[in-house]
This record gives structure tokens, sequence and C-alpha cells, in this order.
């Protein structure tokens, strides 16, 4: 029986694309840097905040730290107006509440920001941890956050489940010694979810749902 759902958060619990993409066009605009389509910044999310800066600045390798600078302050002072849940998310958060399922988040997102996102769209489902991009814990695929919420809970690891849409996700739950669902609503195909070794997909909240019953 499953006892706790650790979460991603972007492409996984909270469509943020439109944001994500908006603050990363400003920083770049601002730097005389081109301008990244939506498609080609969902494309290098996933990592962690400088990870996307650092490719979406090509070969101006000598303004990383100027744009990742000024994103991550834009990014945590971002009013949030393009994010958006996902279809039913909200029924089937409840739902797993009400079955005392513990909810949790581990992001690659700074953490100022990914609070602020939390607070704003899910604060209201009683997530039991956030852990963003901090010095307390490396970025995911290393599991030592994830880890430290299995530990704090004092769970069997096979009563916990990671679920999320990227390939950061799929290492972080094999690292961490759990199952992975990856969810197909997020910003991955499942073919690129394969290649790094998902074997459990969800294609939408509800779909979630009925596999988390059976696990």
């Amino acid at each position: 029986m499953i006892k706790l759902i650790i979460f991603d958060l972007d492409g996984t619990l909270l469509d943020t694309s439109g944001d994500i993409c908006s603050v990363l066009n400003c920083s770049l605009k601002k730097f005389g840097l081109p301008e990244l389509s939506l498609e080609k910044t969902m494309e290098y999310v996933g990592n962690g905040a400088r990870r996307l800066i650092e490719r979406a600045v090509g070969d101006n390798r000598g303004l990383i730290e100027k744009v990742y600078n000024d994103f991550t302050e834009n990014f945590a002072a971002c009013d949030n107006s393009l994010t958006k849940l996902y279809p039913n998310e909200a029924e089937i958060l409840e739902y797993f509440i009400g079955k005392r399922i513990k909810l949790a988040i581990v992001t690659n997102k700074p953490q100022k920001a990914a609070a602020g996102v939390y607070t704003q769209y899910l604060a209201r489902f009683g997530f039991f941890k956030l852990y963003g991009q901090t010095d307390a814990f490396p970025l995911k695929p290393d599991p030592a956050s994830t880890l430290s919420i299995i530990d704090e809970f004092g769970l069997k690891k096979e009563e916990c489940l990671f679920v999320g849409d990227g390939e950061t996700d799929v290492e972080t739950a094999r690292a961490a010694g759990i199952s992975c669902i990856s969810v197909l609503w997020g910003f991955r195909t499942e073919k690129q979810l394969k290649e790094a070794g998902a074997e459990l997909f969800a294609h939408s909240f509800e779909e979630l749902k009925n596999i988390v019953l059976k696990s």
C-alpha cells in the first residue's frame, strides 16, 4: 500500500511553461540575447535554473552569471499568472489526502520560486514537504532530498512513489530505490522517458490515481 507520493513540480503538478518562458525571455532580452520559443524553453528545463540558463545563452558563456542572477531574482518575484493546474488534478490530490497518503514535492526549481508558486496554487492540498534548489541538498537526480523525506516519515521504500514528467525524476527514483510513475502531460514525450528507463506511465491524473490504488 502506498503511503507517500513524492511529486516533481514543473510539468507534473503545475503547468508553469508560460511563466518560465516569459521570465527567461525577459532576462535574455535584457542582455541582448535571442529569445526562445516555448518549445525550446521546455526542451531546456529539468536540470535546475543554472543549467537552463547555460543552455539558453549558448555560446555567450560570459553572460551566464548575469543572466542567471537576473532570471532567479525575477522568477522568485513572478506573479505566476500564466501557471495552471492540470485537468482533474485538484480532485485527485484531495482523494489522496482523503486516503491519508502523504504528499511531498522535490523539485529543481529555486526554492523561493517554488515556494511562491506552491503557496499560490497548491498550499490548500497540504503537502508535507517542499524541497527546491537550496544548499541543503544537491539537485535531482541525486536522491538525498527524496531519501530524507522517506526517512523522516519512517516508511519502507515499497510504500513510496516518485511521480514526475522528466528524465531526472526517473533517475531520482531509481537512485532512491523506489518506484516511479512518469506522467505524459508534462514537458517530455513517452519516447524520451522510455530512453531514460521509465516503465510506468500515466496519461492523466485519473490514470495516476488508478495506478496508485493498484500499487
